[in-house]
């Protein structure tokens, strides 16, 4: 069987914790800043994690990690 190939999008998106759950960053926190508001800017720079139900998802694009 042949390897499988890793998506280069999705491992520079998501880190895997040491609890097996995959970290991500915020969207929409890179350009037109000025109309957001310093709440949501903070809120954005914050780390979360995928929820459960996009988790298979992730597995299939990350097989290695």
């Amino acid at each position: 069987m042949p390897k499988q190939k890793t998506h280069s999008g999705a491992k520079k998106r998501f880190h895997v914790t040491a609890n097996g759950l995959y970290k991500r960053g915020h969207s929409a926190h890179s350009h037109i800043l000025t109309k957001k508001t310093r709440k949501r800017k903070r809120e954005l720079r914050s780390i979360d994690y995928v929820d459960k139900t996009r988790e298979g998802e992730v597995k299939k694009l990350l097989p290695y990690k």
